[in-house]
């Protein structure tokens, strides 16, 4: 079965029994990672006893389909639920998962774990169709959402922190659960459990330059049409492990914001105090520039160019790498406000 966000959170928190595999898929590492690990937590009393819990690959399952069988049939040492992890896996697996489905022995847990997989994939089609699976999507945080997850990290914590300061950390973060997590963590040891509410002031000392989470930088050069600095932080955000996809996604979602003002009746001033999350006031500046130079259809054209670009990283066999970096430098190119200055 298919699981909207909502439901996966759900899902997470309180498995369905009757589900005897899941899927979890999608460019958010860290959230796969997370969620299997809480599916983890919710199967088996010691996640470090190697009798409850196996790790596998997809090569090893496409190269011994009789593994993931074998594995979930296994008894646990003292008793209980055995819990299968298949990582790195893909639609090479799918008619491995398809025969264990149909004829699944043991009680085991399966969670299967892929990069993102296009909705024409044979494996995520099985888990959606299923009814003894799930499929969990795994995008990267942003807008409410990711407040959301600012606020319950807080709230658990039993720290408050104010919504300036909410607003803020949703526009540095969100290219990575975990990472995500952690600044949120640095964010709490700053300010101590007993120290009063996180404020705004607070969140920019430990967040505020961030470049590993924040896709700002990128997002910032390619609607300025800043060429040197769009090639600068392609390079710095490559080599701290934003995929592909999301520095496109992130892109996207600044175009989206700077065509929510762009296109609002009334004063630029007017409009971004509107916007939600808030604009970064460091970056205020840049980002009305940005949305009095572009005109709201061709900003239409560019998010179409992202889509494009999107698609080809899935459609093609070519590095994604260079299908995204080509891109973002085409759209930075031809920005308006690089026109005027090249004028």
């Amino acid at each position: 079965m298919k699981l909207n966000a909502k439901q996966a959170e759900s899902f997470v928190r309180s498995p369905d029994p009757a589900v005897r595999a899941v899927l979890l898929y999608g460019p958010d590492a860290g959230l796969r990672r997370e969620r299997s690990a809480a599916l983890l937590a919710k199967t088996v009393e010691d996640p470090s006893d190697p009798f409850a819990v196996s790790e596998l690959t997809g090569g090893q399952l496409a190269d011994d389909p009789a593994r993931l069988a074998d594995e979930a049939a296994a008894l646990v040492f003292g008793g209980g639920r055995r819990f299968v992890r298949v990582r790195e896996a893909g639609d090479r697996i799918t008619s491995v998962v398809k025969d264990f489905l149909a004829d699944s022995p043991g009680e085991a847990f399966v969670v299967i774990e892929a990069d993102d997989l296009p909705a024409r994939s044979s494996l995520r089609k099985l888990f959606e169709g299923d009814k003894k699976a799930a499929a969990l999507a795994c995008y990267h945080d942003d807008g409410r959402g990711l407040e959301a997850v600012v606020r319950e990290f807080f709230a658990e914590a039993g720290v408050g922190i104010s919504r300036e300061a909410v607003g803020f950390l949703a526009t540095q973060l969100g290219g990575d659960r975990a990472l995500t997590r952690r600044e949120l963590e640095k964010v709490l040891l700053f300010k101590g459990p007993e120290a009063g509410e996180v404020t705004l002031e607070d969140a920019e000392t430990c967040v505020g330059d961030s470049a590993l989470l924040s896709l700002e930088d990128v997002a910032l050069a390619t609607a300025g049409g800043n060429l040197p600095a769009l090639e600068r932080a392609l390079t710095r955000s490559f080599t701290e492990g934003n995929s592909p996809i999301s520095l496109l996604r992130g892109v996207a979602r600044h175009f989206q914001r700077v065509h929510a003002v762009a296109g609002a009746v009334g004063s630029v001033e007017d409009a971004m105090k509107r916007l939600r999350p808030p604009v970064f006031w460091k970056t205020a500046g840049a980002f009305k520039a940005q949305a009095e130079a572009w005109r709201p259809a061709h900003l239409v054209r560019a998010m179409d160019k992202l889509l494009e670009a999107e698609a080809a990283c899935k459609r093609t066999g070519a590095p994604a790498e260079t299908l995204v970096s080509r891109a973002l430098l085409e759209i930075a190119a031809n920005a308006p406000g690089r026109r005027r200055r090249a004028g």
